[in-house]
């Protein structure tokens, strides 16, 4: 049977490579790793020989365990590696004390060690330890502190994440460009990469951002908080961050544009499509204390004489975001508000009934020049999901939905604390 070996970077690096007739060839000063495969192959070792480097082929090498410590034998230094460094990395110089994603875990975590094994198919990194005992290891003191708590039975604390547990973050300083970057980071939650994100720095932010569909980076800058989504748009290229902001409800791109500089706002705006900007430029008109500024543009509005076969149709045609159908709205030819008709209303209904037999015309709803901090009384007196909002000759604007009302309560807060 075929010995696994196993062991860690930071016990090979600076240790002496032989040869096979026990001569020392020079040290270990790095790793070469291609990280097209699942686990990241070692393809080369560069050595310091006689003060120079030389990255080595590492069909050259063996592993061989030597006073219970695995040691590099090298059978031609003379054969330098000669391939391709797409898609590679140096395990010391681009992952030691680099960051990365734990997906499983969903936070960032910092590289104290890599986990090597052996394999018949070839040398990988198996695991990433980001425990305290790898950065005692690292020290060269995580044995003599093992025994001293042993001698209290206490354990020195230890973390280990399989490789393809991880995606790597913190590389794109170093110039790397992989095929296929941040595929993991795709598969969390928006609001656990988000919160990732946010931690990272500015230059890491934008080129995760960048990595990410539109679609999805809109959702994941809806997550984040006010600060960060600003510093985020402002350090994406302007025509990224306005195909993000197009693809974002208006209402909430109308919020972080107006924390932005007027100059930032307009050079955004502009490379926007026409449409979209139009919808955000008429919520930045207006006052924070406006419930216009609150409200939300996306809307679902009927003509009171469709019935509810066609009303389903319709949804089921336009697929609208869920908090935009807690009502249904019903307006006349001149788009001005006349009732509400809940979704449960519309499922109960029989096909051939017209929304006029179902809506209730005694809605309540409100200005959008209203004093916005009268929306949340609103909707805890009448226990609504959703408030209609017209404007002073009773035209639909859009609406304002309970999540929007608790997050501005929520940010309102913050700010009398800050």
């Amino acid at each position: 049977m075929l010995e696994v070996k196993t062991f860690y970077l930071s016990r090979v690096l600076g240790r002496k490579v032989f040869s096979q007739s026990g001569d020392t060839i020079g040290r270990v000063q790095d790793i070469l790793v291609n990280v097209q495969s699942q686990n990241p192959h070692i393809i080369a070792i560069k050595l310091n020989v006689k003060g120079k480097s030389r990255l080595v082929d590492f069909s050259s090498f063996t592993i061989a365990k030597v006073n219970k410590q695995y040691v590099f034998q090298c059978t031609n230094s003379d054969k330098i590696f000669a391939g391709s460094t797409e898609n590679t990395l140096y395990l010391k110089s681009n992952v030691l004390d680099k960051q990365l994603v734990d997906i499983d875990g969903r936070k960032l975590v910092r590289v104290n060690d890599l986990r090597i094994a052996s394999l018949a198919s070839g040398t990988f990194v198996v695991a990433v330890d980001v425990g305290f005992e790898g950065l005692l290891r690292r020290l060269g003191v995580a044995k003599p502190i093992k025994k001293i708590l042993g001698i209290f039975k206490v354990n020195l604390p230890n973390k280990l994440i399989l490789w393809d547990e991880v995606e790597t973050v913190d590389f794109g300083h170093a110039g790397i460009k992989l095929s296929s970057p941040y595929t993991k980071l795709a598969t969390l939650h928006v609001s656990d990469l988000a919160d990732i994100i946010e931690d990272l720095d500015a230059k890491m932010q934008a080129e995760v951002f960048a990595s990410l569909d539109e679609e999805k980076a809109a959702d994941v800058l809806e997550e984040m908080e006010p600060d960060a989504q600003v510093h985020v748009i402002e350090n994406m290229s302007v025509e990224k961050a306005a195909d993000v902001l197009e693809k974002m409800p208006a209402d909430e791109a109308a919020d972080i544009l107006d924390d932005m500089a007027k100059d930032k706002v307009e050079e955004l705006l502009s490379e926007m499509e026409s449409e979209a900007s139009q919808e955000v430029r008429e919520l930045l008109e207006y006052e924070d204390d406006e419930i216009g500024s609150l409200m939300t543009t996306d809307f679902i509005a009927f003509n009171k004489n469709m019935t509810v076969k066609d009303t389903i149709a319709e949804l089921r045609k336009t697929k609208p975001e869920s908090d935009t159908i807690y009502y249904l709205y019903i307006v006349d030819e001149n788009e001005k508000f006349i009732a509400t008709v809940s979704l449960r209303d519309i499922i109960i209904s029989e096909p051939e009934t017209k929304l006029s037999e179902i809506m209730n015309e005694n809605s309540i709803y409100v200005t959008d020049t209203d004093n916005v901090n009268s929306i949340a009384e609103i909707i805890s007196k009448y226990n609504l999901l959703a408030v209609p909002v017209v404007d002073k000759d009773n035209v639909m604007q859009g609406m304002v939905v309970i999540d929007d009302v608790v997050y501005n309560l929520l940010r309102s807060t913050r700010r009398r604390r800050a």
